[in-house]
């Protein structure tokens, strides 16, 4: 991992078509812009982690209203 040093406004370049601009410093976060090419997928890794587990979660499901029915009917009452 390369760490690095920067003020605020100073930019970080990876490759040639992605900058990552160091927008305002606060005492316990950094907001970074991000500028990159349309094409170029850019998300927070705790959103990815979310959206995978949904997607598992879904593949894993029994599908069809005849299951969710009979999960249902299987649940404790509150």
């Amino acid at each position: 991992m390369l760490m690095m040093s920067r003020r605020q406004g100073e930019v970080i370049l990876i490759g040639d078509d992605v900058e990552i601009v160091i927008a305002q410093i606060g005492r316990s976060k950094v907001r970074v812009g991000i500028r990159a090419p349309r094409e170029t997928p850019v998300v927070a890794r705790e959103w990815k982690l979310v959206g995978d587990e949904n997607r598992t979660a879904v593949r894993l499901a029994p599908c069809g209203p005849a299951s969710v029915l009979k999960i249902l009917r299987n649940a404790p009452m509150r």
